[in-house]
């Protein structure tokens, strides 16, 4: 593995300029341009307010007011966008940008990071924007929001990993790009995102407990929650497990995509 860390590390510099002419391309041609990242979440929050907040007012124990729920689903909704989108791209990048492979000596490890870092870029440019959000509700921050980059780092290694899997597998199966829609849209229901883990109805159920408890993403997206709803430290040990199947599923998604990467030149 740390291998093939030191050889990521190496195209730093072109991973560098492919981000950045990815983030121009995505608003090139409109008004707002690179703007658009800090409206997003805006009217992501404002529709999430009005929605959750003034009509369908849910009472979950853990909110003392409705409206905030508006900010807990926007505290889970901004991390899981930066993973849903990084995989959903994952599984085209290699396709889309075929002639790339095709030249001599190209990294073709890059353009899944690209993805990656791309879409983690939108998401921390959303941060100033959940903050806001918090401050102009009368919530108060913790000191523990300085906790963010660990939590924000077990996301980027478990993505990373599942990007390598997904772009590598999808270059041979292309149907996976259609199952990746419908596998996300479950996955989001099953993640503690319009509802807290806390919830009765999953405290009551072994089962329902436990199987979201298998869910990778329910730590990272509860670790989010913790830093900033709740205000306190996450569950540590479940979040350093999930690093750890972060760092097995980057090894060994590395390890397919570097023994495909051969074929991606015929297949694409």
């Amino acid at each position: 593995m740390l291998e093939s860390i030191k050889e990521l590390y190496r195209y730093r510099q072109l991973l560098f300029v492919m981000v950045s002419r990815e983030l121009k391309a995505k608003y090139r041609g409109t008004v707002l341009g690179f703007f658009w990242s800090f409206m997003n979440p805006i009217l992501l929050v404002t529709v999430y307010s009005i929605v959750f907040g003034l009509i369908f007012q849910p009472k979950y124990a853990e909110m003392e007011k409705s409206i905030y729920y508006s900010v807990f689903f926007f505290t889970g909704i901004l991390p899981w966008t930066w993973f849903s989108s990084s995989i959903l791209e994952s599984a085209n990048v290699l396709i889309a940008h075929g002639s790339l492979i095709k030249k001599i000596n190209f990294p073709v490890e890059i353009l899944p990071m690209m993805v990656v870092i791309t879409n983690m870029v939108h998401f921390i440019l959303g941060v100033p924007v959940l903050i806001l959000a918090f401050l102009i509700l009368g919530k108060s921050l913790s000191w523990w929001v300085f906790f963010l980059p660990v939590a924000m780092f077990v996301q980027f290694v478990f993505t990373m990993g599942l990007g390598f899997f997904i772009s590598a597998l999808t270059v041979h199966f292309r149907d996976i790009k259609d199952i990746l829609v419908n596998l996300i849209t479950l996955w989001f229901f099953v993640t503690p995102i319009i509802y807290p883990f806390s919830f009765e109805p999953i405290q009551n159920s072994k089962f329902l407990k436990l199987f979201l408890s298998l869910n990778p993403m329910t730590h990272i997206v509860e670790s989010y929650q913790y830093l900033f709803f709740y205000g306190s430290l996450p569950h540590y040990k479940k979040l350093f497990v999930t690093l750890i199947v972060g760092l097995i599923l980057f090894y060994f998604g590395y390890k397919l995509f570097d023994k495909l990467r051969d074929t991606f030149v015929e297949e694409v």
